[in-house]
């Protein structure tokens, strides 16, 4: 990837110089494979002794590419990096459209180490700009174990809106992805309430099934 094509959306640097923490937005990413996402988040860490440097490694990929902000800055902040300081000012970009968006977002930024990220798209056609994310609950008693994540950037491009849905199987949610794709989709089924969570749910782990075709 070329590093100039790299916007940064918000950076934070600790007062000792020893960490760096950035969220990117990669203009490249519109013309590499479709559905690519489009931000990056890098922990730098730096050892001022023997002024070398080098990048989170484990236990995700040596620059983490991540389709929606707040996933990028959760997994910043669990990193280290205080929430606040890696918010960001929206001098680029479009902005939340609601309060729903915005509570969103906070509890993705604090409750992201939560889940596992199993598919994501993002289509950046000027008529339909959309990012779709499925996501896995680490906790199997989890309400709704897979939630699917829909943002949606209005036909002028200056707002946005997040929005999430709760499902019991991981087919039933790729199903959904693949019907948003298309235009047929319904409205994102409400994400089960914890307490209604309590019980047996009834479900079996079956083998993962391939994810919905790529399409721009």
């Amino acid at each position: 990837m070329n590093q100039d094509s790299f916007v940064p959306l918000a950076e934070h640097h600790t007062p000792d110089g020893a960490h760096s923490y950035y969220v990117l937005f990669d203009r490249s990413a519109t013309y590499g494979h479709p559905g690519d996402p489009h931000y990056l988040a890098v922990h730098l860490r730096r050892d001022q002794q023997s002024s070398t440097f080098d990048f989170e490694h484990a236990p995700l990929p040596l620059v983490p590419i991540l389709p929606l902000v707040p996933m990028a800055q959760s997994w910043l902040v669990h990193r280290g990096c205080p929430s606040e300081a890696i918010a960001l000012t929206h001098e680029f970009g479009p902005r939340p459209a609601d309060e729903t968006t915005r509570a969103l977002e906070r509890r993705l930024v604090s409750d992201g180490d939560h889940f596992a990220m199993g598919y994501s798209y993002t289509r950046d056609d000027p008529d339909d700009m959309v990012t779709v994310v499925v996501l896995r609950a680490l906790d199997e008693r989890a309400p709704s174990p897979f939630r699917v994540l829909v943002e949606e950037v209005s036909a002028d491009g200056d707002t946005y809106t997040l929005r999430e849905g709760g499902f019991n199987r991981v087919e039933d949610a790729w199903q959904w992805c693949n019907e948003r794709h298309s235009g047929t989709a319904a409205p994102l089924p409400p994400v089960r309430p914890a307490a209604a969570a309590a019980g047996p749910t009834g479900t079996t782990t079956t083998p993962t099934p391939r994810p919905p075709s790529r399409r721009r």
